[in-house]
């Protein structure tokens, strides 16, 4: 089968940064799924990965992100069949989706939203689990805080995480809804996701959300950057307020949120899969939900661009562009 690889991790303007390879096709056994991949989306952790991540074998094919079609299943599987349309984050233990067939445990996979195109289902499903994530099981937002209780300010608003972030928060709770962008495209574009308000990350946050007339917000999401906007957080954040990050920053110091005694939620969208917990299943329930709003009209595909085929010349420049902090929404593969 076809795939896109890397041998050694490095910066993305070498030749072999990702490479086209063949490699044999899987085998589906236990609770696997053996998908034929349709379309992929690349993620932010891809190109951390590519930078740093040595392989563990002679290569490394990333890929988180697919919507495919189920070729076979294991002898475990329960709840798909061949010829199921599915979409999925995967898993960062497992090789990637950037091939033609790919292994995923049944667990983590939901059915593909009848209403999209493969390629609009593929920019889904890893902003789509990471969000609901950190709302609904991290930040608790449907259990107000004392202060600020309905507001949220989501920090990166335009990226993929920030634009379903914004929907479901439309869709699914009466939160007043503010986010960041910093420039006239990336600000339309949250707006059109359902912010409230926009607010620039590239001047001071706190006095832009004092200017609003909302009071504090009780939730705040970082989701990009949130080193630089630290101060900013512990400052306009309400007291006894939540705060949800899930980017790397290079320190993190915690105190500064004790005097209000703000609670601390980091999210990994990969813990489920990668510790194997007893709720890993929950991930396949929130997708088909996921899907159902989808189908009904309440929110949409992030994809902003189909960037072309999947192979490592496109997934080169796309990652290049991911790395560059420019992007909006998602970007997707479509096709070997």
């Amino acid at each position: 089968m076809k795939a896109v690889a890397y041998r050694s991790p490095g910066p993305i303007d070498r030749e072999d940064a990702l490479q086209d390879i063949t490699l044999e096709t899987p085998k589906a056994d236990g609770r696997d799924l053996l998908v034929n991949i349709k379309a992929v989306s690349v993620n932010p952790v891809d190109t951390k990965l590519r930078r740093g991540a040595v392989p563990e074998g002679d290569w490394r094919v990333l890929g988180f992100d697919a919507s495919g079609v189920v070729e076979a299943v294991g002898s475990e599987v329960h709840n798909f069949k061949p010829g199921d349309a599915v979409f999925y984050a995967g898993s960062i233990a497992r090789p990637g989706t950037n091939s033609e067939y790919h292994l995923v445990d049944e667990r983590i996979v939901g059915r593909k939203p009848a209403s999209l195109s493969n390629a609009e289902a593929a920019a889904l499903p890893l902003t789509a689990i990471t969000a609901w994530e950190m709302l609904f099981d991290r930040l608790d937002v449907k259990r107000p805080t004392p202060q600020g209780g309905n507001t949220i300010l989501v920090i990166g608003g335009a990226g993929g995480v920030g634009s379903i972030t914004i929907q479901l928060l439309r869709a699914l709770t009466d939160l007043t809804v503010m986010a960041t962008a910093s420039r006239p495209e990336t600000q339309d574009w949250v707006r059109e996701c359902g912010a409230h308000h926009v607010i620039d990350h590239r001047q001071p946050l706190a006095p832009q959300v004092e200017a609003l007339g909302l009071g504090a917000p009780g939730f705040v999401f970082s989701t990009t950057q949130t080193g630089q906007h630290l101060a900013d957080i512990i400052e306009l954040i309400a007291p006894q307020g939540r705060f949800g990050l899930i980017d790397d920053p290079e320190e993190l110091n915690a105190m500064p949120f004790k005097l209000k005694a703000v609670s601390l939620h980091w999210e990994l969208m990969f813990t489920r899969s990668l510790f194997e917990t007893p709720d890993m299943a929950e991930q396949g329930k929130l997708l088909n939900e996921v899907a159902a709003l989808v189908d009904a009209g309440r929110i949409r595909s992030t994809a902003t661009e189909v960037a072309g085929k999947i192979d490592a010349a496109t997934l080169r420049a796309v990652h290049a562009r991911i790395e560059s902090g420019t992007s909006r929404g998602k970007i997707v593969l479509e096709g070997f």
